[in-house]
């Protein structure tokens, strides 16, 4: 799952790298969305949070690395 915001540039680009593969939550517009966003990012407000398996990562890169199209992820 990736919870985030339309207009964050980071959000969109975690949706592309991820295409079908995720579930997009948008938080802005589902308030119990983003308790449950804040509970799994310790409190943090920033966007994207993504949630594979029981790996809870906040932010993206935007890039990809070359061996297979892995997304790397960092504070954003």
């Amino acid at each position: 799952m990736i919870y985030g915001t339309e207009t964050c540039l980071f959000c969109v680009q975690a949706r592309d790298a991820y295409k079908g593969r995720a579930i997009f939550i948008e938080v802005d517009k589902d308030h119990e969305k983003l308790k449950e966003m804040l509970a799994l990012s310790g409190g943090k407000r920033q966007v994207p949070v993504i949630v594979d398996g029981d790996k809870v990562t906040i932010g993206f890169l935007g890039e990809t690395n070359v061996r297979g199209g892995i997304p790397l992820f960092g504070g954003t």
